[in-house]
């Protein structure tokens, strides 16, 4: 091994791996012995771990660093004591653009609240959203979020009213208005998956296919690879009027060869029209693996059931559902059905504060309590739905979501000591219950320190909150939203 290629040692560290299989053991880790999911098949162990210049984990293990690697000298190497050591959460269902606007309507449902939000970001312009997203990505950065699925803010300017099922169309921004979310991203260094809307019911068919191509060449050609987790679809079917969206919503998949989320059944406001939709995108051939239902809070049985057998996912946000009083979606059940299933934060206006830690422990504590099962969902399950659980929904669980040898060191170094959360009688009841943003003291992207204490890295923070507080106002002002008069400071 050559004396420049590791990148950062970190070690003395209660390793939280989050993996399924062994992760110790043999020459490819560098650790002695093996075990399933870390020491004695506790799914932890006290060791070290070591990055490579790429910005991947090259080699972990347990107890003290072999005298071997103390000899390579080169990097960093910080002396964890004690801490715990995870990967970052992924968040798999995000509308990062929405940093400015938390707290906004504390009493709506989600038609109410989405109608302010769209009235609010129609007078947003290019530069606008580019600050609103940035500020959002090094938001989750910081709270320990390293990977995300971010539904970009649509070019179609509109409004959706549940009661007559129409959207209601002002105006179709520059494609610069898209590609500046992505712009965003990259320059906040999340590693993100772009959700794109095709908006084909809202301008010629062949129009939006053409941007939706150009789209995803821009993001190819703009984002590194490192840094890009890919292209998705951004289902709207929800929100359309002709079963044609569902069809077309395919065709973009088959063509780009990727995945589509789609929000779905997230509310129990009109119910009856949302489950009518769900046959638009079975028989378009939507339903297979790589297709998610974010939400997917109100299905039938025969929903879940299809759903399940054709290899579609969900993606559960709990704080969200809770906010929003949109109901608690029935995650026993999609597990017993096998659906791949991820976690997300989704909008930072109606998360309020982006904590991943918050939205495990509200995930497991209303399971508990609308199941009355104190072990219908455990901490570990939780932990894991959050970071490879919803890797492996994106199909991206090869490059994150656990600490295993080749993937991305994204990761987390959590003090249970500071402040004090006293002796640890269970390692992932206690990462997942009694740590928080509070105990998080570094994250890391690739290796890479990104924040430390809550502190952004990034030298474009500063300006970032900067820009956000000056822009909501400018973008209140010209889109005349009601909350313009509870714009408090």
């Amino acid at each position: 091994m050559s004396e420049a290629s590791t990148l950062l040692t970190i070690v003395n560290a209660v390793v939280i791996p989050l993996a399924d299989g062994p992760v110790l053991g043999g020459a490819a880790t560098g650790g002695a012995g093996g075990a399933a999911a870390g020491a004695g098949g506790t799914g932890w162990f006290r060791g070290w771990l070591a990055v490579g210049a790429d910005g991947r984990i090259e080699a972990m293990g347990e107890g003290a660093l072999p005298p071997e690697r103390e000899s390579i000298g080169s990097g960093e190497v910080l002396d964890a004591k004690g801490a715990f050591l995870a990967p970052g959460f992924v968040s798999a269902h995000s509308h990062i653009f929405t940093s400015g606007m938390r707290g906004m309507t504390p009493g709506e449902p989600l038609y109410g609240w989405v109608g302010e939000q769209s009235t609010f970001i129609a007078g947003a312009d290019e530069e606008d959203v580019y600050w609103f997203t940035l500020h959002g990505c090094l938001d989750f950065l910081g709270n320990g979020v390293t990977s995300a699925y971010n539904f970009t803010d649509s070019r179609v300017v509109g409004k959706y009213d549940a009661e007559t099922d129409r959207r209601e169309i002002y105006a179709i921004r520059p494609e610069g208005y898209l590609h500046r979310q992505f712009d965003a991203a990259r320059d906040a260094g999340l590693r993100t998956m772009n959700a794109i809307r095709l908006d084909s019911e809202f301008q010629p068919a062949e129009e939006a296919f053409d941007a939706f191509g150009r789209a995803v060449r821009y993001l190819e050609a703009s984002v590194p690879a490192e840094l890009s987790l890919g292209a998705s679809v951004f289902g709207a079917v929800q929100w359309s009027a002709s079963a044609q969206a569902a069809r077309d919503e395919v065709r973009a998949m088959d063509e780009h060869g990727i995945g589509n989320q789609a929000h779905f059944l997230e509310t129990s406001e009109a119910l009856d029209q949302q489950r009518e939709k769900f046959r638009w995108y079975e028989e378009a051939g939507a339903l297979r693996p790589g297709f998610l239902f974010g939400h997917f809070v109100h299905p039938d049985t025969y929903m879940a059931r299809v759903a399940a057998q054709k290899g579609a996912g969900m993606v559960w946000q709990p704080t969200s559902n809770g906010r929003l009083g949109s109901g608690v979606a029935d995650i026993p059940r999609y597990r017993e059905l096998g659906m791949p299933i991820g976690v997300g934060l989704d909008d930072q206006s109606c998360t309020d504060v982006s904590d991943p830690f918050q939205n495990v422990r509200i995930g497991v504590y209303t399971q508990r309590a609308v199941n009355q099962d104190a072990s219908v969902l455990m901490p570990r399950d939780m932990l894991r739905m959050h970071t490879l659980g919803s890797a492996e929904a994106l199909g991206v669980a090869d490059r994150v979501g656990s600490l295993e040898v080749g993937k991305f060191a994204d990761l987390l170094l959590v003090d249970p000591s500071s402040p004090d959360t006293g002796p640890v009688w269970d390692v992932h009841a206690h990462y997942a219950f009694a740590c928080g943003l509070r105990n998080l003291k570094r994250v890391y992207v690739g290796g890479q320190l990104v924040s430390e204490d809550g502190v952004s890295t990034n030298p474009l923070a500063a300006r970032a909150s900067a820009e956000l507080h000056s822009r909501v106002r400018e973008v209140a002002a010209r889109s005349v939203s009601r909350s313009t008069e509870r714009l408090a400071w």
